[in-house]
């Protein structure tokens, strides 16, 4: 305890003429009190004394109050110079400063860095010691323990103007090694129980959302599915064990589904820790089985006709097959680029929620007429299309391109990109619709077409959606 709070709560020894002397101020109160109601109730100058009485207290009031004020602006005791300056306080009783808001507006900036030391007493408190030496606050922490050491992950709010080489060297110089930063935003603000539980609930929901919540749990990396049977029916050989393999910086888990998830980071090797995340995640998506979002948007053509939109997976194979028997040769060409030897065997792939996202597109007689595929390819994303003859040239295909950008974009992916023919011009016309910045690249007649998912105006196709969605809640079902 501080000498100052000590003196402020330090009681003084209670003494026997205390208490007399307080008896005795009550006694004469209670006479002085007797005389005066006698002398007013009794006398004749009883409203003159009650008037004197009146401006008597009101001038002891006032006096008491210029007296106080006076008091308080005096010096200190402990100001023997008469300056008014009051002593400093111990460090123990500074009061904090107040925080600076987050944001580069506010000269500060968000950064994520990890890096491991020796497991002993005082490491921490020696990185942080550096950090506080460079105006660095620390506003999350998280211990990856390992056999050796210990990873420390920290979310920090820096000075604007501090370089990373700087910061890298003083946290070597405190005992860190195996440093790595980059920069963090307002999302990783939120602390990893909460989450986690966003992650799973994401799981939970659907299907396709877990390669998806384990690059998100992981950061920055590459999310591959491999399948037991490559698409020409020879087995791939790669199913990892059911307890998953940590392999330095490649996570394998074993796929619900069948084959291996791999996930791979080149730059930073995965914790122990991290991979018991990992495999919770894939062990929750095995419990639950097959799933999707429930719902469908229904839509009007400009003939009038309505058809609807849904998310589709691997139990409309049957139906998506019976689609791509009616193509023509030409609509099958434009789409696969050339003959596919077995269509079943390449529709269920792509229907997997796995390899993404598949919307279909039904008609009010139950028939699936078109398919759009949202494929993750490592750290990018495909859109593909594919559309009944007699139904192109519709709006359907551009629909569905539409929505599939937008689920790109609430998946957080910075682009997505078409490989197409340049013949095919109805595939360009619908991704130039979606207003988005395009890069363009042709080899050997075929044309790759990259959309920068950017902040972009509205279209009008995105109006035409959200003008439809109340009646798709109204139209809402399982399929």
């Amino acid at each position: 305890m501080t000498s100052v709070t000590h003196a402020k709560n330090t009681r003084r020894a209670h003494h026997w003429r205390h208490d007399l002397i307080e008896l005795a101020a009550m006694f004469t109160a209670v006479v002085v009190a007797d005389v005066v109601a006698k002398t007013v109730a009794k006398g004749p100058d009883g409203p003159y004394l009650l008037v004197f009485s009146a401006i008597a207290l009101i001038a002891t009031a006032a006096f008491h109050t210029w007296w106080a004020r006076r008091r308080g602006h005096a010096p200190p005791a402990d100001d023997p110079g008469g300056s008014g300056a009051r002593a400093p306080l111990p460090p123990a009783v500074v009061p904090a400063p107040a925080p600076t808001p987050v944001g580069d507006s506010a000269g500060t900036a968000l950064w994520r860095m990890r890096t491991t030391v020796r497991d002993a007493p005082g490491s921490l408190a020696a990185l942080c010691t550096v950090l506080a030496r460079h105006g660095v606050d620390i506003l999350t922490l998280q211990t990856h323990p390992l056999a050796d050491g210990t990873v420390d992950e920290f979310l920090l709010r820096a000075p604007a103007g501090l370089e990373t080489g700087v910061l890298t060297r003083a946290i070597a110089a405190a005992g860190g090694s195996d440093t790595w930063t980059e920069r963090a935003d307002a999302h990783d603000l939120v602390d990893t129980p909460t989450r986690l539980l966003g992650l799973a609930t994401r799981t939970a929901l659907d299907a396709a959302e877990l390669p998806l919540a384990l690059r998100q749990l992981l950061g920055r990396c590459t999310i591959r599915s491999v399948p037991p049977v490559s698409l020409s029916g020879r087995p791939t050989g790669d199913i990892a064990p059911v307890e998953g393999v940590l392999e330095e910086t490649v996570l394998r888990l074993r796929d619900p589904n069948g084959g291996t998830i791999v996930v791979e980071r080149p730059y930073l090797p995965f914790t122990p820790t991290e991979f018991a995340r990992a495999r919770a995640l894939v062990e929750l998506d095995a419990r639950l089985g097959p799933r999707l979002p429930r719902g469908r948007d229904v839509l009007t053509l400009p003939e009038g006709n309505e058809i609807s939109v849904r998310r589709a997976d691997q139990r409309d194979l049957a139906a998506a097959r019976a689609m791509h028997d009616r193509c023509s040769p030409r609509t099958l060409s434009l789409r696969y680029h050339g003959p596919v030897g077995d269509a079943g065997r390449y529709l269920d792939h792509l229907l997997s929620p796995r390899f993404g996202r598949t919307l279909a597109v039904q008609t009010a007689s139950g028939r699936v007429v078109a398919l759009g595929h949202l494929l993750w390819d490592g750290d990018e994303t495909e859109v593909a299309l594919l559309v009944e003859d007699d139904w192109q040239r519709r709006g359907i295909g551009s629909e569905l391109l539409g929505r599939l950008v937008a689920l790109a974009e609430e998946a957080g992916c910075e682009s997505v990109y078409a490989v197409t023919q340049s013949s095919n011009t109805g595939m360009v016309a619908a991704m130039r619709a979606l207003n988005l910045p395009l890069d363009y690249q042709i080899e050997e007649g075929t044309l790759v077409i990259t959309a920068r998912l950017t902040t972009r105006p509205p279209t009008p196709a995105d109006a035409d959606r959200n003008a439809h969605r109340p009646e798709a809640d109204r139209h809402g079902a399982d399929r």
